[in-house]
């Protein structure tokens, strides 16, 4: 089987942190395990580790600590060739970027509305589409 080349916006994250029995839990521990490939950028981490430590989200600092070691351990990181002007959102962008760089199959969001359905061949799901197509025994 193909690794599935994935991004993942910072939402999914953000929910895979809030509510551990959650969908997006599971999207996270998925696109860290083969065969799956989640690719990052420095602007993506950065963006992942500002928005776990804000204080009205109140992330344990233990389980911000596991999920940023956790992405750095296990993702694949790319350096993004060019900056676009894409999303309705432009702090969105930083996703298409590296979906770009990575030649991504997949951008997992919970904000559909700031992207387009495609970016070249990057197609731009939620997560239970991804569930959906990964993993649908975990759902049914």
């Amino acid at each position: 089987m193909l690794p599935l080349r994935l991004v993942i916006d910072t939402n999914v994250l953000i929910s895979a942190a809030l509510k551990p029995a959650g969908l997006q839990r599971t999207v996270l521990l998925l696109a860290t395990t083969k065969p799956a490939r989640l690719y990052v950028s420095r602007p993506i981490l950065e963006e992942y580790s500002d928005v776990l430590a804000r204080p009205e989200l109140q992330i344990r600092k233990g389980l911000r600590l596991q999920l940023m070691q956790l992405l750095k351990s296990r993702s694949y990181a790319v350096a993004p060739g060019r900056r676009l002007e894409v999303t309705s959102d432009p702090d969105d962008n930083m996703f298409l970027e590296c979906a770009d760089a990575a030649r991504a199959d997949y951008l997992i969001t919970g904000n559909q509305k700031h992207f387009p359905k495609f970016w070249k061949k990057t197609k731009v799901i939620t997560s239970r589409e991804f569930i959906d197509l990964a993993a649908p025994h975990l759902i049914r």
